[in-house]
């Protein structure tokens, strides 16, 4: 169990997971009548859920109370359909009923803090576009100039400590950072929640999430949402005190033959306000005497 998480007292994160996403569902949605008496749940109740997934009424209960640790996957794709989950939450769903069913305790992972020398040399390359490679958990294991500067004062921090999430919820330059602040919040937190769900056990997963729920109480907030969503591609809306304001697309992309690193880098379209800040962001970290920031290549 995740230290510093608040669990119930079996620490059952399945039926947690369950409980949260049967809250967002009106019974409407599903074709069954609101009634007229006073609900005491937002969503769907339990046995509700049960009727329209076709277990019984115990079964589901027990599933959600964390007495029963074995559904079938049948029973979970039911559900999932039910309950409308998207590709990501019901893949989270499936890892926390094998993680429930002791799946997962037989395997041992160790992530990999090491960056390529081939993802070294790429992060010069796409320059004067940002770029960094991060681990599974955000941890800031490589940049380029741009890279480390497009997170204003992240420096100030020893590069042992890099990490993008609690940068984003612990730095005060990371709150005024971006424009859509809880959007971007949020993001970080599906993310987190997506890994959790895979290896909820990890070191590192335990670390970032046990450090940052006492911290920080828009973390604990946002993490009691139990959304989930690994990260992928789209837009960043940055507010930054160097350049102003700048639109970048960006692009996440897992580096094959490592435990979950990922390739970010941001993007504009030539001749744009967007890239000329971008271009000045690279020109001004490049002047700046700082060490080189890079991984340990092997």
């Amino acid at each position: 169990m995740i230290q510093g998480v608040t669990h119930p007292p079996n620490g059952n994160e399945l039926g947690q997971f369950l409980h949260s996403r049967r809250d967002r569902i009106r019974p409407e949605e599903c074709g069954l009548p609101a009634g007229n008496g006073i609900r005491r749940t937002p969503g769907l109740r339990r046995e509700e859920v049960a009727t329209l997934a076709g277990v019984s009424i115990d079964y589901y209960t027990r599933l959600e109370r964390g007495k029963e640790r074995h559904p079938s996957p049948a029973v979970l794709d039911a559900l999932a359909r039910v309950l409308r989950l998207d590709e990501a939450e019901r893949q989270h769903l499936h890892a926390l009923a094998a993680h429930a069913a002791g799946a997962s305790t037989a395997r041992v992972r160790v992530p990999v803090s090491c960056v390529r020398q081939t993802a070294s040399l790429l992060l010069e390359n796409v320059r004067p576009s940002p770029a960094a490679v991060l681990s599974r958990v955000n941890d800031l294991l490589a940049a380029n100039p741009a890279g480390l500067a497009i997170f204003h004062g992240l420096a100030d921090w020893p590069a042992t400590e890099r990490n993008l999430t609690r940068y984003l919820f612990l730095h005060p330059a990371g709150r005024a950072l971006w424009v859509n602040w809880e959007e971007i919040a949020t993001g970080h937190v599906a993310h987190i929640r997506a890994v959790a769900g895979q290896d909820p056990d990890a070191a590192d997963v335990k670390a970032l999430i046990g450090g940052l729920l006492p911290d920080s109480p828009d973390f604990a907030r946002i993490w009691n949402r139990y959304d989930v969503k690994p990260r992928t591609t789209g837009d960043k809306h940055f507010r930054h005190p160097l350049v102003g304001e700048m639109r970048l697309g960006y692009e996440s992309l897992p580096l094959a033959g490592t435990d979950g690193q990922r390739f970010i880098v941001y993007v504009a379209q030539p001749g744009t306000p967007d890239h000329d800040a971008m271009v000045l962001l690279d020109m001004l970290a490049s002047g700046e005497r700082r060490p080189p920031v890079s991984g340990r290549a092997v």
